[in-house]
């Protein structure tokens, strides 16, 4: 290579690396400078006796509640409720050869060691099998979604209010240290004035795409297939039995399985009684296995301006077919930043005004910006991160805590049906507008169509 050329080629090295070098520079300028809390639960005693529970639904959601009830002191299992046979034995494995096991959950309702249930059964059984218990004066804890469809709501309203039992749905997120901090950064005016939220869900695997496994032995023999549908009847289908999130007779889909989660969290960190309007599209793009229900789902829903939160936007995503996976989060946008939420985790992003306290980031900026706005989009947002020590027993355990305590105390519990019903009317609804190509009016002061 001739001198000049070289001496060229070094210069163009030179000024390239002086480019790279500047650009780093002022990306590091724009780098949000993080600052990290620890949250933490402190566990008080809470009343005495022994509290006497029954499962009804033993498959791994009811399974998990019951393990997860269980630690917690003074509370001992009496019964468990299953039309498939094998899970009634598995029961007895776990919790002892002389635990009472049945088909038929009227015989649980009827026992007098039974002070309270766990209702984890498919969603269509959620309903009448909690008027039935809080009718037979039992305590009620159910799996989300209170409701199969929106017109049951009333119905489980008027017999949980009848009975003055305490009656807690399981979205477990409300009991969350996350969700608690949240709910209290929003109120101190942490991110301003709420005007956008967005949550996602995403899966990319058959067991989270609701392909559960099929036990060899789950047969007409083993499974008691008259007493599980209600209405519509059909031959015995071990898919229908097992993976029954497919089947709408059941299930309530992506939008009631894991929507209403996100929809509880909002609800309680805002205050909000939920949308008046509702829209969603969809469709079916890789799971095509027979199931009635898509494995992509978008909803929108219009939030009005109460005396608890501006008016806003939400935007709910569930994608079965996201090559990620195992991604969720739901995010509330204000006017002066953004707050992402999880059950153990909030990060608050300053998006208006965040300055860093590093004098050379600042310099930067002033160096590389001509304007006052420029410098501070120059410096980037001031994050902080709100995180569970460790050690933290999570949600799900803080969720039964605060079941136990009402019953106990004779309190309330965070998520009663009023809460429930209006968490998943909007994830119902949102079923029907896919279903029917719609939009929906809803009414959530008196919970009722429009």
């Amino acid at each position: 290579m001739p001198s000049n050329n070289r001496r060229k080629f070094l210069q163009q090295i030179g000024l390239a690396g002086a480019g790279l070098f500047t650009a780093n520079k002022i990306y590091a300028g724009q780098q949000t400078a993080i600052h990290t809390q620890l949250l933490n639960r402190q566990y008080q005693p809470f009343g005495t006796g022994t509290i006497r529970i029954a499962l009804i639904g033993a498959g791994g959601m009811g399974t998990q509640d019951t393990l997860t009830a269980l630690q917690h002191k003074d509370v001992v299992i009496t019964a468990v409720c299953d039309l498939y046979k094998g899970r009634l034995e598995a029961a007895k494995q776990k919790w002892g050869s002389n635990l009472f096991t049945t088909t038929d959950y009227k015989e649980i309702l009827k026992r007098n060691d039974v002070d309270a249930v766990i209702i984890g059964t498919p969603d269509h059984w959620h309903q009448p099998i909690s008027i039935a218990a809080l009718q037979a004066g039992k305590h009620v804890y159910c799996e989300k979604p209170m409701l199969h469809a929106v017109s049951e709501g009333h119905a489980l309203l008027d017999a949980w209010k009848k009975s003055g039992k305490v009656y807690q749905i399981g979205s477990q997120g409300l009991s969350s240290l996350g969700n608690e901090k949240a709910k209290e950064l929003l109120a101190s005016g942490a991110i301003g004035d709420l005007n956008y939220a967005e949550g996602f869900w995403a899966r990319m695997s058959a067991e989270g795409a609701w392909q559960y496994k099929i036990p060899a032995d789950g047969n007409a023999s083993t499974v008691d297939w008259d007493k599980y549908e209600i209405v519509k009847k059909h031959a015995f289908d071990p898919l229908r039995f097992f993976r029954w999130r497919n089947y709408l007779d059941y299930g309530t889909g992506m939008s009631g399985d894991l929507f209403v989660h996100l929809f509880s969290s909002l609800h309680f960190i805002t205050n909000s009684i939920g949308p008046v309007k509702i829209a969603a599209m969809g469709g079916l793009r890789y799971w095509k296995d027979g199931r009635e229900v898509p494995d992509v789902l978008l909803g929108m829903f219009d939030y009005p301006q109460t005396a608890a939160h501006p008016a806003f936007d939400l935007s709910l995503r569930c994608n079965f077919v996201d090559g990620t996976s195992g991604t969720t989060y739901l995010r509330l946008n204000g006017s002066k930043g953004s707050m992402d939420v999880e059950w153990d985790k909030v990060t608050v992003k300053l998006n208006s005004g965040g300055e860093s306290d590093d004098p050379f980031l600042k310099a930067q900026a002033v160096a590389n910006a001509t304007t006052e706005e420029e410098r501070k989009k120059m410096v980037g947002p001031k994050e902080t991160v709100y995180k569970a020590e460790e050690g933290y027993k999570g949600a799900h355990y803080d969720h039964f805590g605060n079941w136990f305590r009402a019953i106990r105390t004779g309190g309330t519990v965070i998520e009663d049906p009023v809460f429930g019903f209006r968490a998943c009317a909007p994830a119902l609804l949102c079923n029907d507008s896919y279903f029917n190509n719609t939009h929906i009016n809803w009414d959530p002061v008196n919970l009722k169509l429009v």
